[in-house]
Parts: C-alpha cells; structure tokens; sequence
C-alpha cells in the first residue's frame, strides 16, 4: 500500500466529513482537538458506509434490469444487445463500490493518522472552515466552470472535491497544480468511474477564467 502524506489524509478525512459536520464555521472553530477527530471520524464513517451502500443499490438494481431484459428479449437481437450494455453498466456500479469498499478497508489507518498526527487534525480542520466559511464564492466560481450544469446536481463527493481543491488554491496557498492534482486523487478513490476527468476539466476551466479576469 502506497504510504501517503499528512495533507492528502487530511484531504480524505475532510473530504469524508463535509457533508455531515455543521455549516456553521464558529462551531468548529471552537471545537477542541479531542473533541474534534471524533466528529470528524464518526462523519467520514456515514458517508463512507452511505456511499458504498448506495452505489452497491444501483449495482443490484442495473444486473435485476438486464437480467430482467435477457429474460425477456429470446431471440431479439436489439433486446440482447440492450440487455449486454445494462450488464456493463451494473458491473461499472459494483467495481465502484468495491473500490469504496476497498477504502474502507484502510480507514483505521485513517483513524490512526488523525488521533496521532497533528498536521493532519489542523489541516483537516483548515479544509471544512475554508470551504465552510467561503462556500457561496467557491460554488460561484465553480458554477462559472460548469457547462450546461449546476453546482446543486453534482454529486455531493464532486462536488465536495471540487469545493476542496477550490478553497486550497484560493485560500489556503496551495499550488494550483497540486490541488488540481490530489482532487483527481481523490475523485478516482470515492467517486464515479470517469469523475476524475470531469473534475480536471472544471478546474482547469476555473484556472483559465481567473486568468483571464485579471489579464488587462
């Protein structure tokens, strides 16, 4: 297993959390050390199990629907041809959960590195207040990238990633190679098959309109 830095722990372990800490900024910032990581903790396992949980219910519900479709199509070849693609996609679905699954696995080294390494509590911390703090700017600048889309349908893992790396490049002086590159991370870790891709181009594109905005 690839050894990984405090900072992209704590990106995983924010990344985990976000959804399910309170929005209010104050709250955290007032949050104690020791009362914190298990906040945190306790947040990344809900979504975790949410996520694998859900994407293994659309796994089962796409192999009953080609199965159902194989059943019925006999000798109609465009039934078959149907039926095979819904196959691919539910097997998509279940290597997806079983890649969550597999990061599940490692989540008591997660758990470890958070109650032992400092820089991995604060930072983490310093994530959720950034993109807590500056949510409506982030989704403004993320909604601006987006083609033909709205921050509020991505998926909520996207969304957070992209809400993650936006808030390093702009408020916590992270490189913007660097966060564009451990939200990719990310994206193949816990989300969809083709979101890392999705999640480059938006923030590629949010690169180039701060670009140009400030070019004269």
């Amino acid at each position: 297993m690839q050894e990984r830095k405090p900072r992209q722990i704590a990106r995983e372990l924010a990344l985990l959390s976000l959804s399910q800490l309170p929005v209010n900024p104050k709250k955290l910032e007032k949050m104690e050390h020791d009362r914190l990581v298990p906040k945190l903790v306790l947040a990344a396992v809900r979504t975790l199990r949410s996520e694998v949980q859900d994407t293994l219910d659309n796994a089962a519900a796409e192999l009953q629907r080609s199965n159902d479709r194989l059943l019925s199509s006999q000798t109609r070849t465009n039934d078959v041809e149907t039926a095979r693609t819904m196959v691919k996609e539910a097997i998509e679905y279940t290597q997806t959960a079983i890649n969550k699954l597999g990061a599940a696995v490692e989540f008591p080294e997660l758990i470890q590195l958070a109650n032992q390494d400092r820089e991995v509590r604060e930072y983490a911390r310093d994530i959720i207040l950034a993109v807590n703090e500056n949510r409506n700017s982030i989704d403004e600048e993320i909604s601006s990238a987006l083609v033909d889309w709205q921050v509020t349908r991505l998926a909520h893992i996207d969304r957070d990633i992209l809400r993650i790396a936006v808030a390093e490049m702009k408020h916590l002086e992270v490189p913007q190679s660097v966060a564009i590159n451990e939200a990719v991370e990310l994206a193949k870790r816990y989300s969809e098959e083709d979101s890392h891709r999705f999640i480059n181009g938006v923030l590629r594109r949010v690169i180039e309109q701060k670009k140009a905005a400030s070019t004269p």
